[in-house]
């Protein structure tokens, strides 16, 4: 009987931990979107880096800061400039 739950703690953790060794399944479709920083972001939108840096902390344009430096999705500001073009 003991040999038997030892078995079955076995067949379980053998199979946990060939699920743990299969490499996600990812969309072939799938390529990651480049960020860029404020003085490229800035260019793109001919406004001042520090001015974009005021709007991403109002939430006007979505942002992603890490540490001392903004990040920004090359979609979001295009939304952006879409946005200010139809206003």
């Amino acid at each position: 009987m003991a040999s038997d739950a030892v078995s079955s703690i076995r067949d379980i953790l053998e199979n946990d931990q060939s699920k743990s060794l299969r490499k996600p399944v990812l969309s072939v479709d799938f390529i990651p979107e480049r960020f860029l920083d404020t003085e490229e972001a800035a260019a793109i939108m001919k406004i001042h880096p520090k001015t974009l840096q005021k709007l991403a902390r109002k939430g006007l344009v979505r942002g992603i800061h890490v540490g001392k430096l903004w990040r920004f999705r090359a979609s979001e500001i295009e939304e952006w400039a879409q946005r200010q073009m139809a206003s």
